[in-house]
């Protein structure tokens, strides 16, 4: 039996076949549903209006991605002759004709959401996103002059005929199409140009104004209004938007290669230049321009999208940062940091008391910067040893590293220079930690090492200590601002110990090692998390207490969802807080009754992975970098760490529990794939992001007075 996202399905009571495809839900329309939730969030009312625009913002970036990596991917394969199926049983054909039509009503909304909600309330705040029409006669001459000192003189427009042929469009560039009536210089029938957009010139243009008036104009409006102007003595018949995504995943045969760095510098270049996967063109467009273009890029009507305004929505985000209204975006907050850590207290002093726990970004990322800044300057510390998946292009986090390196510590940085669009900056920044001294590694042919270790190993009085942060989110303070994560400070013996073995494994020839208390992948975490969910039946059929609370980015994995079922089928109540893609099918009679599935999109991006096990009554919390997809399992380096203190595990225990509270921000999964939101009167509603702000601010985020 074969489901659809929105079919009506029939459930057999004693379903016994937990592979069977009307378990599951397609991966690829769940990434859409997640897409779905995230504008939802530009349409409501009760945030602020430019966090709205924001939102929308994310979420024409989401379905870029979307098409670049998971559309690309399904073409690639269906251009093979690949006869895969998805988990929900949908053939490739499939899918991509589903995701069409759910994509397509995504973008209407979006275009919805921009010209019937944000741009007229933008303007009853005198913030005024200005098309040609409604330019002002003042407006129309600054743009005017703006049009002939900074854009035309970097615009090269493009004349099509069988000696000039269609231009090499890159992957998400702003183009236009011409229909163009008359003859040139040279006496030719001109029909089509295309005029592209360098990527040099800003696609919003705030235009100067007297009084509380700000008015924005996009340089889409201002190539259309003045386009005639680059085609002296013959008319301009019609102007179009349009765009082209590319695939932009990128392939290196490690095996084929010497140096991965050289490799991927190689292949950037061709990442502009990929299959295409999607035309985007402005409503206007006529049918023979649209068929036309389809033409020169080998798409059909699936891979054609019609907007109704700007064809690059990303592109309003710049709004956010020219306008400087405070009243229309959240209000500050200020990180609160550990009462230990207060006054700069000595961070290693702290760690060797009691381990520390930081929940970001209620709680400050400074200390993680501190650590490393503190090892590069202490004479006792002598190496330092670190895992860099995305640290950003301007990283305090390196320049540490570099300070450590320059003072003559042993710096060793396993950077992961394939992280998906850092690969550019992950080069620069192994660049710079070479030329200072540092070992760079590309870490494990094969494996993306997405782990998120730190170590400094400092001699001590009694001898060599290793202080170690373990943590579920990247090494990067833009996103620790941004993203929820946890961190954990700690020199128990074990877990340096266990950390010592990883990067002996990642950067030497060594055998998988022995953990004592880490779990790694692709070595033992995919089995051991299987076993801790097998633990749980055993408990519920023994009348133990027994409950599992995941919290995660994505769940597709099939064999962690069997176990998910058939510990659901026990009596094991579960919990499951999935963030973006969820295959599992909760609510299905016979299977998965015990299991509710919620996903909570606010003003921070939920990202931290925990873990709870009751375990009959001796519970246990992991956190990790890991994901409970195939790609985390078994294609990467990833590492799960128990939470030790009874204290902060009590503490993340609160956090799960508020989450799953929330009323205000969060979805449930229906059975049949779709997500309702969770509403409730406004004296009873919870925000677990909210409350934790709130908790942040009256300092009790961190629990008692004395607690750390």
């Amino acid at each position: 039996m074969r489901a659809g996202p929105n079919s009506a399905l029939l459930w057999p009571m004693d379903a016994q076949d937990l592979k069977s495809p009307q378990l599951y839900i397609n991966r690829e329309l769940s990434l859409l549903e997640f897409n779905q939730r995230v504008l939802a969030q530009a349409c409501e009312e009760s945030v602020p209006l430019l966090e709205r625009l924001r939102f929308l913002a994310i979420a024409s970036g989401n379905l870029d991605e979307f098409f670049e990596i998971r559309v690309a991917g399904l073409k690639q394969l269906q251009e093979l002759g690949s006869g895969l199926s998805a988990a929900d049983g949908l053939s490739i054909e499939e899918q991509l004709g589903a995701i069409h039509e759910r994509a397509a009503r995504l973008v209407a909304g979006q275009y919805r959401c921009l010209n019937e909600m944000l741009l007229p309330q933008l303007a009853e705040h005198d913030i005024l996103l200005l098309g040609h029409s409604d330019w002002t006669e003042a407006a129309h001459s600054w743009l005017e002059r703006y049009f002939e000192l900074e854009v035309e003189p970097v615009l090269s427009p493009l004349g099509l005929d069988p000696a000039r042929p269609f231009p090499r469009i890159q992957n998400k560039s702003l183009n236009f199409i011409v229909r163009l009536e008359g003859r040139d210089a040279f006496g030719r029938d001109s029909e089509l140009a295309i005029v592209q957009a360098p990527r040099s010139l800003p696609r919003v243009v705030p235009v100067p104004t007297e009084g509380p008036q700000r008015i924005l104009v996009l340089l889409t409006g201002i190539v259309q209004a003045f386009v005639q102007r680059l085609f002296t003595g013959i008319r301009v018949l019609g102007c179009y938007q349009f765009r082209l995504t590319r695939n932009s995943d990128l392939f290196v045969d490690e095996e084929e290669i010497d140096d991965l760095r050289r490799a991927l510098e190689g292949e950037l270049a061709h990442r502009r230049y990929g299959a295409a996967v999607r035309l985007e063109t402005s409503s206007d467009c006529p049918p023979d321009i649209v068929q036309f273009l389809q033409r020169q890029f080998a798409l059909g009507e699936l891979d054609t999208y019609r907007m109704s305004g700007p064809v690059n929505l990303n592109r309003l985000s710049a709004v956010y940062e020219l306008v400087p209204r405070p009243d229309l975006k959240y209000p500050p907050f200020t990180p609160g940091l550990p009462r230990r850590l207060a006054g700069g207290a000595d961070l290693f002093a702290a760690i060797r008391h009691e381990d520390l726990l930081l929940h970001h970004p209620y709680q400050s990322f400074a200390p993680v910067m501190d650590f490393l800044r503190q090892a590069a300057a202490d004479p006792q510390v002598l190496a330092i040893k670190q895992t860099l998946y995305r640290a950003g292009s301007d990283s305090p986090i390196v320049d540490a590293l570099v300070a450590a390196a320059n003072a003559g510590k042993d710096v060793t940085v396993i950077i992961e220079l394939r992280a998906r669009f850092d690969e550019e900056a992950n080069i620069e920044l192994s660049n710079r930690l070479q030329e200072a001294g540092a070992h760079v590694m590309y870490g494990v042919v094969g494996y993306k090492t997405h782990a998120k270790l730190a170590m400094v190993v400092r001699r001590e009085p009694g001898g060599i200590r290793r202080y170690c942060h373990l943590g579920t989110g990247n090494y990067h303070p833009r996103t620790a601002r941004q993203y929820t994560d946890y961190g954990l400070f700690t020199c128990r013996d074990e877990v340096g110990q266990d950390v010592h073995e990883l990067f002996l494994e990642l950067t030497s020839l060594t055998r998988t090692p022995r953990l004592h208390c880490l779990m790694q992948s692709p070595f033992g975490l995919h089995e051991a998390i299987l076993a801790k969910i097998e633990r749980e039946s055993g408990h519920a059929r023994a009348g133990r207490p027994a409950r599992i609370i995941a919290k995660m980015n994505a769940l597709v994995e099939q064999q962690a969802i069997e176990a998910l079922y058939r510990a659901s089928r026990a009596g094991v109540k579960i919990d499951l807080i999935v963030r973006g893609v969820c295959a599992l099918r909760p609510g299905v009679p016979g299977v998965s009754e015990n299991i509710e599935v919620r996903s909570i999109v606010g003003r921070f991006l939920e990202h931290s992975r925990v873990f709870y096990f009751e375990n009959g009554g001796t519970s246990e919390i992991y956190c990790a970098s890991a994901d409970w997809m195939e790609r985390n399992f078994f294609h990467r380096i990833e590492v799960a760490f128990p939470i030790g203190r009874p204290s902060h595990r009590q503490r993340i225990l609160e956090d799960l529990l508020l989450a799953l509270s929330d009323n205000s921000q969060a979805w449930r999964l229906l059975p049949d794939g779709r997500y309702e939101r969770l509403t409730s009167p406004e004296q009873t509603r919870v925000s677990s992001q909210g409350e934790l702000l709130a908790r942040n601010a009256a300092g009790t985020l961190f629990g008692p007075p004395g607690s750390a």
